[in-house]
């Protein structure tokens, strides 16, 4: 198969990024078609959606890694379940499927919100999201009961503060890092350490230390 499109996204490395789609509302990307698919036309009816399909490559896994059984973070990484029971990237076919709200349709590209794939990542197919089929009332959700709650209080450190009032698009940042920080992306393992930590986000290495269950941007180092 072949990429008909690749997603920029604020997420330039796997730690950081929601670890579902829809989680963070302020996590925004845009779809650009590739050749020969960047016709006009493609894109034509897709406006009357209100969210789409993406089907997906995990890029970043190296080829043919996978493993039968894996420790889903919404276990605490200490209890192992199927590969097919869980929504890890190290599967046989590094596959990746993600439910986003459709914001805008331009000729070629789409914007839209509650992304969580890595920049980058290449789109193998777009599919408009029908509720009455897509969404199942009486569905179970088995071990993943719920949408995380969030783990830590975030603030912001004068400095960074500083730095986002400098953005035009500080707000949104702002919004950005409270939901990508809140929810604890840090491997279960560490929860209840007290630690430096960053990742990379747009063009900045976000920094920020915890304390207890406090979180403290410290600055968007490189900004």
């Amino acid at each position: 198969m072949k990429p008909v499109a690749i997603i920029h996204t604020p997420f330039r490395e796997k730690f950081g990024i929601p670890r579902q789609p829809g989680l963070v509302e302020s996590a925004t990307g845009r779809i650009e078609l590739l050749p020969p698919f960047d016709r006009p036309g493609v894109f034509d009816g897709l406006e009357g959606f209100s969210h789409i399909w993406l089907i997906w490559r995990f890029h970043a896994v190296p080829e043919g890694d996978w493993k039968p059984r894996v420790r889903p973070p919404r276990l605490g990484g200490n209890r192992r379940v199927g590969v097919f029971a869980s929504r890890s990237p190290f599967r046989p076919n590094p596959i990746g499927l993600s439910a986003v709200k459709l914001e805008h349709v331009g000729e070629t590209w789409l914007d839209v919100s509650g992304v969580d794939l890595l920049d980058g990542t290449p789109i193998l197919d777009i599919k408009p999201y029908i509720p009455y089929s897509d969404a199942i009332r009486e569905a179970t959700d088995g071990f993943a009961a719920g949408p995380p709650k969030p783990r830590l209080q975030v603030r912001m450190s004068r400095k960074a503060e500083e730095q986002l009032a400098a953005r035009a698009d500080g707000n949104q940042v702002r919004q950005l890092i409270i939901a990508c920080i809140e929810t604890d992306p840090r491997p279960a393992y560490r929860h209840g350490e007290d630690g430096d930590y960053g990742f990379r986000l747009f063009d900045f290495d976000l920094q920020w230390r915890v304390t207890g269950s406090q979180a403290t941007v410290i600055e968007l180092r490189g900004h």
